[in-house]
């Protein structure tokens, strides 16, 4: 007979406890963050799944102050990052695909939409696994998606040559002041069954904003931070109108990115 209250307990594990606590921090100890264990999170990262193996990322790994300082500037005056134990700037990379379609006679001057999205999405995938690795050692950080507000000046501050461009940052340290948990939507809210929108058991899914905006305004007001009451459609309405970063085409179009 089966051992039903084993089958019954939720399934944990290591990575889904290290998940299930992740927040972002932005408030670092003095204790530094060695090559050694930088080294150790990447070579871990490296591993993450790439499309058909084309490995189509690079990492900068950036400590001194005065690029700190330039990377601050692009991301908005952002004090974490100025302040960073360790910087790692997580970036597309199509200079080996590059290489290896000139020396068969080909050349990948009009990339299109598929390649831009690969070479991104692998380097995404890199970043998250970094930040699992680094976590999991007890390092916390934060994802700085900023450096998009001028990709090409932070292509120019990291000295990235044509085909690549930083997908995003990444703030790591050893943790001073952890925040509290932000609510998530509701899982029953997100996954869908078979077909968009609908439920496991075939019915139809809701969507729950209306709930979410009252959980997160909730968690605001338990901090003491300003919010509205439909907090989180707020907020992303806010950030969409107008639309963010209405020059990033052009500028990766420049850095030999067409998406196309």
């Amino acid at each position: 007979m089966p051992d039903t209250a084993a089958i019954q307990r939720p399934l944990v594990s290591d990575t889904i406890e290290t998940l299930a606590n992740r927040v972002s921090v932005r408030s670092f100890t003095d204790e530094p963050v060695t090559d050694a264990q930088v080294d150790a999170v990447l070579q871990a990262a490296f591993r993450a799944p790439t499309s058909s193996n084309i490995q189509s990322y690079s990492v900068i790994v950036v400590r001194d102050p005065e690029t700190l300082a330039k990377l601050a500037v692009v991301t908005a005056g952002q004090k974490h990052v100025l302040n960073a134990p360790v910087f790692l700037a997580f970036c597309a990379d199509m200079t080996r695909i590059d290489k290896a379609v000139t020396a068969k006679g080909g050349n990948i001057e009009r990339n299109n939409l598929e390649t831009g999205l690969v070479t991104s999405i692998d380097a995404a995938l890199v970043g998250m696994s970094a930040y699992i690795a680094a976590d999991s050692l007890g390092m916390k950080g934060v994802m700085i998606g900023a450096v998009r507000n001028n990709a090409l000046e932070t292509a120019k501050i990291l000295g990235l040559p044509k085909r690549v461009f930083c997908v995003f940052g990444m703030v790591l340290g050893w943790p001073d002041v952890v925040p509290s948990q932000k609510p998530r939507m509701t899982f029953e809210s997100v996954v869908h069954y078979e077909q968009y929108g609908q439920t496991r058991d075939g019915g139809e899914l809701d969507p729950a904003v209306a709930a979410y905006d009252a959980a997160l305004a909730a968690h605001y007001a338990s901090e003491g931070k300003p919010t509205a009451p439909d907090s989180w459609s707020a907020d992303v309405a806010k950030k969409f109108m107008p639309e963010p970063r209405q020059n990033l085409r052009k500028e990766l179009a420049a850095l030999g990115f067409d998406f196309l």
